[in-house]
């Protein structure tokens, strides 16, 4: 696809993503979108983004010009605007660009059962988009476009409908919250006092600037939050990205969990005999062990949630049992509650744990393995494929297992390094594990080392 990317469509606000191009994008999915279903209905829902309002007026005006009634949603996480969609059976544009830097923005679509749509859904709206064949109403025919009040606190009501409520409260747990200044900052601190949790935060002022912190919530960007559980004798942190789709935590010392020690944990908690559980191309060997451990089966796929959903459908499909997936990120599904990555729900699943025994104890099993990871800004498209061309070169040369899936990931047998173009920046990743420090930081320093010389030649 040329537009949409492993999770919608992102760039610099106002520079790439511009209030025409959104217009475009929303006029091409209501064109598709009134030809799929009975009724022309959509909502629109943002983060809290300095532009997410320019930008989601654009979707208004462009939705509004196909006919299409808008419900506007507002500030909602992306979670609760997928559980508005399946709940009102209406498809939603959605204004955010998730983790990226605060100047960023980006579209991402749901469609009206409330999961993002497949690849070949999205592949229908680009040929429409690229084209530019919309559907254009007469003037009396345009839609109308409502507010909609209290989507937060019915996204509330399904989630604490959905939890352990009873075993979260009798525990007492006091959790320290790092929202990122996202969505997530409109929902959780309500919503795990309603679990009965004591609640402290840091950075819960909604606020698109992201002032305290930028919106993807690795070690380096949550420092606060870290002192912060130790400052309150917290028993867990818990941090959001910019839409609250992804969860990341910290033990009750205010040390980092890595979000594979998380997902494996979790799919510990998940998976049994005769199950499968789908994962990225970047997956941990904590989720690899689990799932021999207890008889699973694992499948792979390109990075990002677009890949992982159209996988899981297909397996569900079939037969197969799929009770949690995702990647090591904090993007978490668990699709017997909902096909959606929700930070708020994976968060109140790991409380469950939590409720038994301390974070420590429950990541203990999956601490065995060092995580590097590394990126290569580009400028040009000749100093990205001149960064793929070195990447393959170093799988042309290294003893290991080369999977091709998505990038270039390398398999050592003790350890394994990956280098991917990012699908929402213009950045090569690169992804290094191991049981030994060094060696993934070797692995991770000798690739990059190989894209930066590629680079500057370029």
């Amino acid at each position: 696809m040329q537009v949409f990317g492993s999770s919608g469509t992102r760039g610099v606000a106002n520079e790439e993503l511009t209030p025409a191009f959104v217009l475009r994008v929303a006029k091409a999915a209501g064109t598709t979108w009134d030809g799929d279903r009975d009724g022309n209905r959509v909502a629109i829902a943002r983060d809290t983004r300095h532009t997410g309002q320019m930008l989601a007026d654009a979707a208004a005006s462009g939705l509004a010009s196909t006919g299409a009634d808008v419900d506007r949603l507002g500030i909602i996480p992306t979670p609760g605007a997928q559980a508005y969609a399946e709940r009102e059976g209406v498809p939603v544009v959605v204004i955010t660009a998730s983790h990226n830097p605060p100047q960023y923005n980006g579209v991402k679509l749901v469609g009206s059962d409330g999961v993002e749509l497949s690849v070949s859904a999205l592949e229908a709206i680009e040929e429409t988009l690229l084209a530019e064949s919309f559907t254009v109403a007469p003037w009396d025919e345009t839609g109308r476009v409502h507010d909609i009040e209290g989507a937060g606190r019915e996204y509330v009501d399904e989630l604490l409908a959905a939890t352990d409520r009873a075993a979260i409260a009798d525990a007492d747990l006091t959790v320290a919250l790092d929202p990122g200044h996202g969505a997530g900052s409109l929902i959780s601190p309500t919503f795990f006092r309603k679990l009965g949790c004591r609640v402290v935060t840091v950075n819960s002022q909604p606020d698109g600037h992201f002032p305290g912190r930028d919106p993807e919530p690795i070690p380096d960007n949550l420092a606060d939050l870290g002192r912060l559980v130790c400052a309150t004798d917290a028993d867990v942190g818990i941090a959001h990205d910019g839409d609250a789709d992804r969860a990341i935590f910290f033990d009750e010392n205010g040390e980092y969990v890595e979000g594979d020690a998380t997902l494996a944990a979790l799919a510990a908690a998940e998976l049994e005999a005769g199950d499968t559980t789908v994962s990225a191309v970047n997956v941990s060997q904590r989720l690899v062990d689990v799932v021999t451990d207890v008889g699973a089966d694992i499948e792979l796929t390109p990075i990002g949630s677009t890949n992982i959903i159209t996988r899981i459908q297909e397996l569900e499909a079939r037969g197969e049992r799929v009770p949690i997936a995702g990647e090591g990120n904090g993007g978490i599904f668990f699709p017997n509650y909902r096909l959606a990555r929700d930070g708020a729900y994976t968060a109140a699943s790991f409380l469950e744990l939590v409720a038994d025994r301390p974070v420590s104890v429950i990541v203990a099993p999956f601490d065995g393995y060092v995580n590097v990871r590394r990126n290569v800004e580009y400028e040009s498209t000749a100093e990205r494929d001149a960064m793929l061309d070195a990447a393959a070169n170093q799988a042309q040369i290294a003893e290991a297992e080369l999977n091709t899936r998505d990038g270039y990931r390398l398999d050592y047998g003790d350890a394994w390094v990956l280098a991917r173009p990012s699908g929402t920046e213009p950045l090569v990743r690169i992804y290094a594990e191991a049981r030994d420090g060094d060696r993934a930081t070797d692995l991770a320093d000798d690739m990059y080392e190989a894209l930066a010389d590629a680079k500057a030649d370029a």
